[in-house]
């Protein structure tokens, strides 16, 4: 028989983009592998709060509930993590109360609900993606070689969750820094066999103002990553292409 027990859960809620936020907890009843998405769905069933108030059910991102989409981060017990993966039994041991609050490097929609959309928009700055002429047959592409393969494995994993630019000091709204993300995929593209036709576009998209020299070295990044990428070497890479292109590019032209 289960464990009779309640979670106490404190969430930061905010109606709109301009309103003004508010702290509101919830009890919900303790389950077996029980993690914050479960516990916020059970709020959802009956949003009351601790003192007896009917309120709206709380807003939340979430689609694949096993780390692949990167939709449900936000920041629990003061770190940016993905909630589907945060377990209530880790987060509370002993009964403490869970808070919850949503990122604070991206535009606020809605409780704990942010727009990634600068995320995507950096991954198109950069040309994330391999170039293809036209749809028709063009055959075979290049081989990978094996140790290429595991040198970009790491790399592919990344889901734009956002954790990497919520934890960058660098990230912030007097700087343009584009963050570690995007930059890693550069790094990613640039190694592909096909990809590295276009590696000096990517690397151009990086040498202006928020690019890869804007980097403070805080090495948070590579500490709050859920898929373990390694950033800061990412950025180092990058970093000594883009000054050995900005030495000797003219040498290509």
């Amino acid at each position: 028989m289960a464990e009779k027990r309640t979670i106490r859960l404190k969430i930061l809620r905010q109606d709109g983009p301009n309103d003004a936020g508010r702290w509101e907890e919830f009890d919900v009843a303790w389950q077996p592998q029980m993690n914050v998405i479960s516990a916020l769905m059970e709020i959802q069933k009956n949003p009351v709060t601790v003192d007896g108030k009917t309120v709206t059910p709380v807003a939340w991102e979430s689609s694949c509930l096993e780390e692949v989409c990167g939709a449900c981060t936000m920041v629990i017990n003061g770190r940016v993590r993905q909630s589907c993966s945060a377990m209530i039994d880790q987060l509370s041991p002993n009964g403490e109360p869970i808070t919850l609050a949503p990122m604070t490097k991206f535009p606020h929609v809605r409780d704990l609900i942010v727009d990634r959309s600068r995320m995507f928009d950096d991954l198109k700055k950069v040309k994330a993606w391999i170039n293809l002429d036209g749809s028709h047959e063009l055959g075979p592409g290049p081989r990978q070689s094996p140790e290429n393969q595991e040198e970009t494995y790491p790399l592919s994993r990344c889901m734009t969750c956002g954790c990497c630019l919520e934890a960058c000091p660098q990230v912030n709204d007097r700087s343009k820094f584009i963050g570690p993300s995007a930059i890693s995929q550069v790094r990613l593209f640039n190694l592909h066999p096909s990809g590295k036709m276009h590696a000096v576009d990517r690397l151009e998209a990086l040498m202006g103002e928020g690019g890869v020299q804007d980097c403070g070295k805080a090495q948070n990044c590579v500490e709050v990553c859920p898929k373990e990428i390694p950033l800061v070497d990412s950025i180092a890479v990058v970093s000594g292409q883009t000054s050995k292109h900005l030495l000797f590019g003219w040498l290509l032209k």
